[in-house]
């Protein structure tokens, strides 16, 4: 991915992506105008994704592109142990943060300079000593991480300079059985990704390409749409479908 020049790294794209992450409906989306069905996004695809009924006691779970850590936490509610990995070192910071403490402080962006301060803080009923954060990146994981029950890939596929590097390794990734997980708007972008490297055809088609990328090692079982909102300030949202897939280890 980028490396000095990645957004990801700024403040600025730090405090909105804990909001995204943690802040309550009413910090982020005080409104009754449509858009709240997009809310909790990290917890929604940890939570609504994955079949937990079909995964066993003593579960793995791997989370790419994990941000600040919402969804990673929300797992452990489920799995034994679970492995957070984000290529922005500011984002896994801020997870480990909120893993040691509990809680993290947020500015929030409200209009023009005016901020408003706020302790986000997380479940206390979840055992954050099951999870884990590590900086590194989705297209090179370290080769010792071992096998997984779940893999989660949330809204990272087209933030990858070269996707296929991911896809074709996510067979030895999940166990035989296992299931992964995948959200996408497929918001390619040539900052990210070269359109050489967009799924489907030059993004034709992205679904089309990533069944491709993923058959035979996996078969689909469902796909759906699932919106996200981002707080950008008080009267500016970003309002994103995604589409959601879950596949079964062959």
């Amino acid at each position: 991915m980028m490396s000095e020049n990645n957004p990801y790294e700024s403040d600025e794209l730090l405090q909105q992506y804990l909001v995204f992450h943690y802040a309550s409906a009413a910090e982020q989306f005080p409104y009754s105008l449509g858009g709240g069905d997009a809310l909790d996004f990290p917890k929604r695809c940890a939570l609504e994704g994955p079949e937990f009924a079909r995964l066993p006691a003593d579960a793995r779970a791997l989370d790419l592109g994990c941000s600040v850590g919402r969804s990673s936490f929300e797992l452990a509610r489920h799995c034994k142990e679970v492995i957070g990995v984000d290529y922005s070192q500011a984002f896994i910071h801020a997870a480990s943060r909120m893993a040691s403490d509990g809680r993290h402080a947020a500015t929030r962006l409200d209009e023009g300079s005016t901020t408003t301060q706020l302790l986000l803080e997380l479940d206390p009923t979840i055992d954050r000593s099951r999870v884990h954060f590590e900086q590194g990146d989705a297209q090179h994981i370290r080769e010792d991480i071992g096998q997984f029950d779940l893999v989660v890939a949330c809204n990272l596929i087209c933030r990858l300079p070269e996707p296929m590097r991911l896809l074709r390794r996510l067979p030895e990734l999940v166990r035989p059985g296992g299931q992964l997980f995948i959200t996408t708007p497929f918001t390619w972008l040539e900052e990210y990704t070269a359109s050489a490297n967009w799924l489907g055809d030059g993004a034709a088609d992205s679904f089309a390409g990533l069944r491709q990328a993923l058959q035979p090692a996996f078969v689909l079982e469902a796909q759906w749409d699932m919106p996200f909102l981002i707080r950008e300030h008080a009267r500016k949202f970003q309002y994103s479908i995604a589409q959601a897939s879950r596949w079964r280890r062959v």
